[in-house]
């Protein structure tokens, strides 16, 4: 096993699939236990089982570890632990009216922490899993944290469609509680190196799975009403014809009951100027299809899903570039407002808003 160890810092991610080597300051070449409490951080290459598994131990252990998704990085802390969860809060800077998406590896785990009824049961066997969070009753005398929860009567709950957090989450035997692993309101991360730029020295470890393969982070469904409370990857169109639901979404948020309704939410420090069709001279251009004049394209063929896998770790790369040339502002191509594309403009949409 490859470790990258910072000395007197705490540790650091993993990854998903291929493992992916991380930029590190020091390379521990070791085959024992990391004692990972003599760490600050700790990147680790070359991912198998026994390292994901301390990972786990650490999670256990009140430790918080981002790790990777198929949507994007999450910030992982046992659900069952006040200590653990305000440290996410902590080190993200996070609202706590804001609540968090519980991540299990089974079914049966969730059905032990929510209640299902037999519609939203069938799209959880049909959808997990994958990129859908549905949002439901929480049991009661469960043992979730009420800072998961944000005090609500109800959980956002979901099972990630990536083998690395699979192993994670079946190792640590506990439900865990997994914002994205970034600072509030910035942008979500879909790397590794994009959480250490944000949380080093905050959290103790990142699993590094190279890039997350959706992009966006998931699509949350509440089941009573059943509305869709943010676009994601399983898209409304989908859902009416794979089920033959027709499901609104809510569009008017009076209250926050789920992650990602902030209305300012996803930034870059630049400001953000939307359906742009050419840069004005204070900006960059981040293009989609046939663009003239783009900095970055997210898609050149126009292909929806490749600009959701591109849009996160795009807009840092721009930010990072307007910075770069003393520009204020990145303009944005107009992108299609359906199937994924309703998830790429909400979320646009979103990091264009006035800042909070």
């Amino acid at each position: 096993t490859r470790v990258n160890a910072v000395k007197g810092r705490r540790p650091r991610p993993l990854d998903d699939g291929d493992c992916v080597r991380a930029r590190v300051s020091l390379i521990i070449s070791t085959t024992k236990l990391i004692k990972w409490e003599n760490l600050r951080m700790v990147i680790i290459s070359n991912c198998t089982i026994s390292v994901i598994s301390d990972a786990a131990k650490s999670l256990i252990s009140g430790n918080l570890v981002a790790f990777p998704t198929e949507t994007v990085y999450g910030l992982g802390a046992r659900a069952d632990s006040d200590s653990s969860v305000k440290r996410i809060f902590e080190a993200k800077g996070r609202p706590s009216f804001n609540p968090l998406i519980v991540h299990v590896s089974t079914l049966e785990e969730a059905q032990e922490i929510a209640i299902f009824d037999p519609l939203s049961l069938k799209l959880a066997r049909e959808l997990w899993p994958g990129p859908i969070t549905f949002v439901v009753p929480l049991k009661r005398n469960t043992t979730i944290s009420t800072f998961v929860t944000a005090g609500l009567d109800t959980v956002a709950i979901r099972i990630p469609n990536s083998k690395t957090a699979l192993s994670l989450l079946k190792l640590a035997g506990t439900p865990i509680a997994a914002p994205s692993a970034n600072l509030s309101g910035r942008i979500s991360p879909t790397s590794a190196s994009l959480v250490l730029r944000d949380l080093e020295g905050k959290i103790d470890a990142i699993l590094d799975g190279g890039r997350c393969i959706v992009g966006l982070e998931s699509t949350i469904m509440s089941t009573n009403p059943m509305e869709i409370l943010r676009p994601g990857a399983i898209t409304t169109d989908y859902i009416a014809k794979t089920f033959e639901l027709n499901i609104p979404q809510n569009t008017e948020i009076k209250k926050i009951n789920a992650p990602g309704q902030l209305k300012s939410h996803y930034a870059p420090t630049a400001s953000v100027r939307l359906n742009a069709l050419s840069p004005l001279s204070d900006e960059i251009l981040l293009g989609f299809g046939k663009t003239t004049n783009a900095t970055l394209n997210l898609s050149e063929t126009s292909n929806l899903s490749e600009a959701a896998q591109n849009l996160f770790s795009m807009l840092n790369d721009m930010d990072q570039i307007a910075s770069n040339k003393g520009l204020s502002s990145i303009a944005i191509s107009p992108i299609p407002n359906f199937g994924i594309g309703l998830a790429i403009n909400d979320r646009l949409t979103r990091a264009a808003a006035p800042r909070l």
